[in-house]
């Protein structure tokens, strides 16, 4: 699995697709597409813009909660957090092989998603973070020592891939305690170079 997710957002300078080209520009080989206000069409609209760039950069391609999406877009797979569709319900519709996330805030959600069979576990937030609303608990480093240390003692060999509010400087810490990989939006974003910006992600 690659190590840095880039989850689309737009802001005052971008919308989501020039995001999503920016990151893959910078070396992103992983991109989640998130327009939670959109409807359907217009998620359609930029997930085929979206998933051309990803092809073309030979990167996976993720939705964001939208399962019956999937298919007609030929996405690699899907993100849902705790109020989207259940892993169990996506996983008959989607099948074996399609990739499959799920949101945790906490070890016994990690637990749940483990015995729902995802492929990896988007844990946060590290921070708080302005991109998300309705936001858990923030987790911080410790958070996330505790976390990894119970799955390691309940044996649950999950990718953990931290998210929220990271930036590059919170990068060497996240990895030294265990952390598989992380996401990423708005330090990309709103760096005053977005390209140079994954691509320093990148290399740390």
């Amino acid at each position: 699995m690659n190590n840095i997710q880039f989850i689309t957002h737009e802001n005052k300078r971008f919308g989501y697709i020039e995001g999503a080209e920016m990151a893959l520009r910078g070396g992103c080989k992983w991109v989640q597409l998130r327009m939670k206000d959109a409807t359907d069409e217009e998620f359609l609209c930029v997930g085929r813009k979206v998933v051309t760039l990803c092809r073309s950069y030979n990167a996976t391609f993720l939705l964001d909660d939208r399962v019956h999406l999937v298919d007609e877009l030929g996405a690699d797979g899907v993100h849902l957090g705790k109020n989207d569709m259940p892993i169990s319900e996506a996983r008959s519709l989607l099948g074996e092989e399609t990739i499959i996330g799920g949101t945790a805030n906490t070890f016994a959600d990690v637990q749940h998603l483990a015995k729902q069979g995802v492929d990896y576990i988007g844990c946060g937030p590290f921070r708080y973070t302005s991109t998300k609303r309705n936001l858990a608990p923030v987790l911080g480093l410790e958070g996330y020592q505790n976390i990894l240390k119970q799955m390691k003692q309940a044996d649950i060999c999950l990718p953990l891939v931290a998210i929220g509010g990271i930036v590059s400087t919170d990068i060497v810490e996240l990895q030294a305690i265990g952390v598989s990989g992380i996401a990423v939006s708005g330090a990309v974003l709103g760096a005053e170079e977005p390209i140079k910006e994954m691509k320093k992600l990148i290399e740390i």
